[in-house]
């Protein structure tokens, strides 16, 4: 029985092309700045996104975190939505690496808005820690995975450089958004100071990250990556992995939408299951679990027996990802198990 996982787009492997890709990358010491691929992708990418320079990262948690550091000094607080993963998913992070506290806000779908912030950032008085950084995420995760409207980026983006802060997206899904909201990269971009885009989820890469801002921040951002031991050598073969999927995995994102609606339409038909699948823009499906049915830890593990695997993610809220490696039909049968669980 092949096994249909729907736990996180983290999961998807990495196609033949793709490896031949890698194998095929030249190759060079990219601590010394001597690999060609890492170059040529770091590259690529601030032109993609219109920011003068690029730094390629292990993980997304590592730019993430680079990029804090770069924006903020210890005794500085982040405004940040309460389910932004730098503030809930990064092992504290802000605080152990950067001595930084975070305020963190609620908002719709997981999306900040100048109403919610424009009272908050501190007086410049010596009694209260100096509000410095913006954090946003798009899309988001938690809070569903959502899409900002490019308006409501901009306003941000304009009401923090009017403040006298930073600000910083964690991009993850940040092609999912694009893809959703048929808008360009760059117009997101340009409302930050600093981006972190991922590889290792919908596009499919075994690893890797990048962060883009300035040719100032990025050449700081490389000093904060080796302190963060994210200095890496021949690294192109992971980068040309990154260059296959710029070239070949965004416009199939879509597919996973789709797919994702797919399946929040089947599990509304189940009357354990209380949904809304018009919050799904994307291709994370968050619904929750009728407590009188059971828990999610026995829906997760009835559903494993059936060759699908799910996520909890608190109390009764569960959480499904599609992925490039899930098909139409492999979504028909993920509705029948939840079905047969279920009814």
């Amino acid at each position: 029985m092949s096994t249909i996982d729907l736990r996180s787009d983290t999961v998807t492997q990495p196609t033949a092309e793709m490896k031949a890709a890698m194998v095929a990358a030249p190759l060079g010491d990219d601590v010394m700045g001597e690999d060609p691929t890492v170059n040529a992708l770091e590259a690529r990418v601030a032109a993609i996104l219109g920011k003068e320079a690029a730094v390629f990262t292990c993980t997304a948690t590592q730019a993430n975190q680079i990029a804090v550091r770069l924006h903020t000094r210890p005794g500085d607080e982040i405004l940040i939505h309460r389910t932004g993963h730098i503030g809930l998913y990064e092992a504290g992070a802000p605080a152990a690496i950067s001595g930084v506290s975070m305020r963190q806000l609620d908002g719709d779908r997981g999306l900040l808005d100048v109403a919610t912030l424009e009272a908050l950032p501190w007086p410049d008085d010596p009694h209260f820690t100096r509000t410095r950084l913006l954090c946003l995420e798009n899309t988001t995760n938690i809070a569903g995975g959502r899409v900002y409207p490019l308006e409501r980026m901009q306003t941000l983006g304009q009401w923090a450089g009017q403040q006298g802060l930073r600000s910083h997206l964690d991009g993850a899904r940040f092609f999912n958004a694009t893809v959703a909201a048929r808008y360009q990269p760059a117009q997101i971009a340009e409302c930050v100071d600093t981006v972190t885009l991922c590889f290792s989820k919908g596009l499919g890469c075994p690893m890797g990250a990048i962060l883009a801002g300035s040719a100032e921040a990025m050449h700081q951002a490389r000093r904060v990556r080796k302190m963060l031991g994210g200095g890496m050598r021949q690294a192109g073969m992971m980068a040309a992995a990154a260059r296959y999927a710029l070239d070949h995995h965004i416009d199939a994102l879509a597919h996973d939408h789709s797919h994702a609606r797919q399946l929040a339409n089947g599990l509304a038909q189940l009357s354990p299951v209380a949904i809304d699948t018009a919050a799904v823009e994307t291709n994370l499906v968050f619904f929750d679990l009728d407590p009188d049915w059971g828990t999610p830890a026995t829906l997760i593990s009835q559903l494993a027996e059936l060759g699908v695997k799910v996520g909890g993610i608190y109390q009764q809220r569960m959480r499904a990802a599609t992925h490039r490696d899930v098909t139409t039909e492999q979504i028909e049968i993920a509705v029948e198990a939840f079905a047969k669980v279920l009814r």
